[in-house]
């Protein structure tokens, strides 16, 4: 894989990222009301003391008033963060808030990051051992090594809560299911398994720990740290290397590798060359997972050892070994039950339940993201982070495993009702989002940005880039981008494609073309040149219309009616469909779609009923089982009035159609969204609170639009264009460059037809 398609970015867009909205990557958001005294009554004094006397008379009623059943402490003294080594407790805060933002986006875990100024082990131990009322759970993380394993199992010992240091277990579990699967693939028993493991810090013994647990034999493995082969009676060997010392001959890693089944690397770029490779024994099993860079990669591995298995720590190669894919769900798991330890069985259920999803039909957003062949094979044996189905599978065996060695204090007897739960408690938005993200880095697009003198634009155009999504084709005055690339830190600004509409050589065509277009309408040829030249959205415009690129982004330097109106002189709507707009609500578990809030100012029976259909088939896209409401200010009729015509023919006409999802109305927003209220209406066809809602016109559509998007919790993706004959988003004024990225990118998936 080429340095290019590594993700890149500048240290300037780094820290932008980090300080832009609000400094860091976490906020606390309260969970009750607090809106009036009583509210305040009850959170504070003199409420509050009900449940601190119930607690105080039992411990375990902590878990059922307060949040404590549900977060996990991420911390750190920043001895060992990432590859970047001892650089202080301070330094380490971004990466343990990155932690709790997995945590949370992954499994629904609330998390605080915890920065201990100290590397004392008996200070550390002392300072987290007295944490424990506050959290459910504690998350070590980059703790250099040896000093992890004592701190962490002293902390189990002496703690009543999980406790587990990822850098270790982490790592390990993601890397045993891999290894369950490569045995499988190629036929071996793990008992028989000849396996050399490079690297003796916490992940590399953490891994052979857990395999040998499995049922890998202890003679069976040599471990290696960058004085060559750990074998019994070599000196200088602390306590904890020494227990997996063997007896052997062999010295070095190459050595060691002759005729070697798997290798495990958790060390150095580069400590694997080909010649040791071409050494190992029949389709050999590589696990290089050095950070940032595998000890050999996969291109290298195949070009002499074709029938060979590789995984990397690496999103750009197959079969990642990637964190993320274990911790939010063995804690998710663990907090469930009220676990009182991480135990050996725990991790082993986890990595045995990730291993025997990835054999597991693909889900289609998975499958699309990867290409419709990914499948359970050489290139696919672990499943990829962002699949749905890891919130379910991983937790419930954890939570199984926790119960069966007597670690758990709360017993699940649903199983059933414990996985609905499971699905429940997170947005299946954010995972088809993911998706998406990975089905345009497989197959990038052009995407032209038409105002890209903009910093924010540049900004999203840059990422699109280095993001791997495609190639954005930058439309503005070339000094001017230039200028602007240098003060954003771009390292190779002739490296990007710029259109300038008064040099290119593609305004020629477009003025034929658009002429031939407009002549009738009242444009003379010397105003169509001058569009070309000098309107950006016109002339960008242009370069779909000729091909140039694959989709269009605008909207930041004008209002979307003028942007559209600049846009539909060059640009028809798709055959047979009809422009309008949605908005995506995204919330923690659920999505809302709004239509039409951006065009069609009072749409008639049969426009509305596309603008359901069509919203459906978008929701049906970021998987979701469309439920469409045709909202009113009536609920059935009550009150009436005279605009519930259009609403009721739309309902009429999708009742001829059998659309293939559910729908009704005239509702009400409340009868739409809450049971309560649904309830009174038995005969509603809607089985659950509507998620698509079809609005009766412009005018509350785009108010209800904006006004959520401005007071309301959720977050707001949109307008969303369809129905055009090009993919074209005009994204808000007020948009910043994630903002824009995520429309650049649905555009370039299709998301949005």
């Amino acid at each position: 894989m080429s340095e290019k398609s590594k993700v890149q970015f500048t240290e300037r867009e780094a820290l932008f990222y980090h300080e832009t909205i609000r400094p860091g990557k976490i906020e606390i958001i309260a969970s009750k009301p607090m809106a009036t005294q009583r509210d305040l009554s009850l959170a504070y004094s003199p409420g509050v003391a009900v449940p601190v006397q119930a607690i105080a008379d039992d411990p375990q009623k902590a878990y059922d008033y307060t949040a404590k059943g549900n977060l996990v402490a991420v911390i750190s003294n920043g001895t060992a963060i990432l590859g970047m080594g001892n650089l202080g407790a301070l330094a380490s805060k971004p990466v343990m808030e990155g932690k709790a933002v997995l945590f949370k986006r992954f499994a629904d875990v609330d998390s605080i990051d915890i920065e201990l100024a100290s590397e004392n082990v008996d200070e550390l131990i002392e300072a987290i051992a007295m944490m424990e009322p506050s959290f459910g759970g504690i998350n070590l993380e980059d703790i250099k090594a040896p000093e992890c394993f004592i701190i962490e199992q002293t902390l189990r010992e002496r703690m009543n809560i999980p406790v587990m240091h990822d850098d270790q277990h982490g790592t390990a579990i993601i890397a045993a299911a891999g290894l369950i699967n490569a045995a499988h693939l190629t036929g071996r028993d793990l008992d028989k398994l000849k396996v050399v493991v490079n690297g003796a810090g916490a992940s590399a013994l953490a891994c052979t720990a857990l395999i040998k647990s499995m049922g890998v034999r202890n003679d069976n493995v040599i471990v290696c740290d960058s004085k060559g082969v750990i074998y019994k009676g070599r000196e200088n060997v602390d306590q904890f290397k020494s227990a997996h010392a063997v007896d052997t001959d062999r010295r070095t890693l190459t050595e060691a590798l002759k005729g070697a089944d798997v290798f495990l690397g958790l060390s150095v770029a580069g400590a694997v060359t080909q010649e040791m490779v071409k050494e190992m024994a029949d389709e050999p099993i590589i696990f290089a997972m050095a950070n940032p860079d595998p000890e050999i990669t996969p291109p290298a591995v195949k070009a002499v050892r074709p029938d060979a298995i590789v995984a990397t720590g690496r999103s750009d190669y197959p079969n990642q070994v990637n964190n993320v894919l274990g911790f939010p769900f063995i804690f998710r798991g663990a907090l469930d039950v009220r676990a009182t330890a991480i135990n050996e069985e725990m991790k082993i259920a986890a990595a045995r339940a990730i291993a025997e999803l990835a054999r597991e039909q693909v889900p289609e957003e998975v499958a699309a993201a990867y290409g419709e062949t990914q499948q359970f094979g050489r290139e696919y044996i672990i499943p990829a982070p962002f699949d749905p189905r890891l919130m379910e599978v991983v937790p419930m065996a954890v939570a199984k495993a926790a119960m069966e060695s007597g670690v758990a204090q709360k017993h699940i007897d649903d199983f059933d009702a414990y996985r609905h739960e499971l699905k429940g408690r997170l947005n299946p938005t954010t995972s088809v989002l993911s998706s998406v993200y990975a089905q345009v880095k497989a197959n990038p697009k052009r995407v032209i940005f038409a105002e890209a003198d903009n910093e924010v634009v540049l900004r999203a155009a840059i990422q699109f880039r280095d993001f791997g999504y495609g190639e954005p084709v930058l439309v503005g005055r070339t000094k001017n981008i230039h200028n602007l690339m240098n003060e954003l830190g771009v390292a190779d600004p002739d490296s990007y494609r710029i259109e300038n509409s008064m040099v290119s050589e593609h305004v020629s065509p477009m003025v034929e073309m658009l002429y031939e277009r407009l002549k009738r309408r009242g444009f003379l040829q010397r105003d169509v040149q001058r569009m070309c030249n000098t309107d950006r959205n016109v002339f960008a415009a242009g370069l779909l219309k000729l091909g140039v690129g694959d989709a269009m982004i605008t909207g930041m330097t004008r209002p979307f009616a003028q942007s559209m109106k600049e846009v539909r002189r060059v640009l028809d709507p798709a055959e047979n469909k009809l422009p309008f707009g949605i908005h995506m609500l995204v919330g923690k578990n659920h999505t809302v779609f709004l239509a039409d809030t951006t065009i069609n100012e009072r749409p008639n029976a049969d426009e509305l009923a596309v603008i359901a259909t069509e919203t459906a088939a978008v929701a049906r896209r970021l998987g979701h089982e469309p439920r469409v409401a045709f909202l009113s200010y009536s609920t059935f009729g009550n009150p009436s009035g005279k605009w519930l015509d259009t609403i009721r023919g739309a309902v009429q006409i999708l009742e001829g159609q059998d659309p293939g999802f559910e729908f009704d109305g005239d509702m009400a927003p409340d009868a739409a969204l809450n049971p309560k209220i649904m309830a009174l209406y038995p005969f509603c066809r809607l089985s659950a609170p509507a998620n698509v809602l079809i609005m009766p016109g412009l005018q509350s559509a785009n108010i209800s639009a904006k006004l959520l998007r401005e007071i309301g919790g959720a977050t707001n993706i949109g307008p969303m264009l369809l129905g055009m004959e090009k993919p074209v988003q005009i994204v808000p004024m007020t948009a910043i460059a994630p903002d824009v990225l995520t429309s650049a990118v649905l555009a370039a998936a299709g998301v949005t037809g």
